[in-house]
């Protein structure tokens, strides 16, 4: 689904370059969900940006599918992003003037593609998200974990190959960022979703399938869960966190 070679990117601070990325390379495949973690400066938000090509890498390979992406023009990014990539923010970027439903629509409406079939789809999400008795409503009328589950449900709208989060559950408490994460779970469960998340919470990560952690700027450590419970990939995982400040 997703695969990443080699990828590498620095900046330029006056006549100081700094490599944020020094040869990263991981997979995501079909309906996993896989989290990314590391402190301040690792390259988690930069690699996402990679991703997306917000920004563009140095060298390395990023492929969606069969798609190589370096290799794409803007407008040929444009609709990638828009029907192969679904985006969910720590702030949730939702518009203040449209109703819960609007926003879930929007990428369809940007796209001009919002047939009878679209419309059935955003109602499903709202079902499946349990956000339908406050579909009519506006963002300033409902809590924030109701913003990220509309953020989640829009981000799922055009049947997108990948959903990539940054930080989605940075601005909420504990019982909305557990909300949030059994969305994520509904949408890998009941929509086969493939989800990539760059997150600083180990309860948010002790959900996924997969936790690729990084360190100055290379991949230091992937941990699976496979079967085990979530308490003990915690676990696991907050020992891998200690182990490396020790280093």
């Amino acid at each position: 689904m997703l695969t990443v070679e080699k990828l590498q990117k620095s900046y330029q601070v006056g006549k100081q370059s700094y490599e944020v990325l020094k040869g990263v390379s991981l997979e995501v495949g079909k309906g996993e969900f896989v989290a990314v973690m590391g402190p301040s400066g690792s390259g988690k938000t930069t690699l996402l940006n990679c991703i997306s090509c917000y920004i563009p890498a140095d060298n390395g390979s990023i492929r969606l599918g069969s798609t190589e992406l370096a290799h794409l023009s803007e407008d040929e990014l444009a609709k990638v992003r828009n029907l192969q990539m679904g985006f969910v923010f720590q702030d949730f970027l939702l518009m203040d003037g449209l109703t819960v439903r609007q926003n879930i629509l929007l990428p369809a409406i940007i796209g001009g593609a919002v047939a009878d079939e679209t419309e059935n789809r955003a109602d499903r999400l709202c079902d499946v998200f349990g956000i339908s008795k406050i579909k009519e409503k506006y963002p300033a009328e409902i809590s924030g974990g109701e913003k990220q589950r509309t953020a989640v449900a829009r981000a799922l709208i055009n049947h997108p190959l990948l959903i990539l989060a940054d930080e989605p559950t940075g601005n909420l408490d504990s019982k909305s960022s557990r909300a949030v994460i059994g969305t994520f779970e509904q949408a890998k469960a009941e929509l086969e979703a493939t989800i990539f998340m760059v997150t600083h919470d180990s309860f948010a990560a002790s959900f996924c399938d997969r936790v690729i952690i990084l360190r100055d700027g290379v991949v230091w450590r992937t941990l699976e869960k496979n079967n085990s419970e979530r308490t003990d990939f915690q676990d696991r995982l907050l020992d891998a966190i200690r182990e490396m400040g020790q280093e």
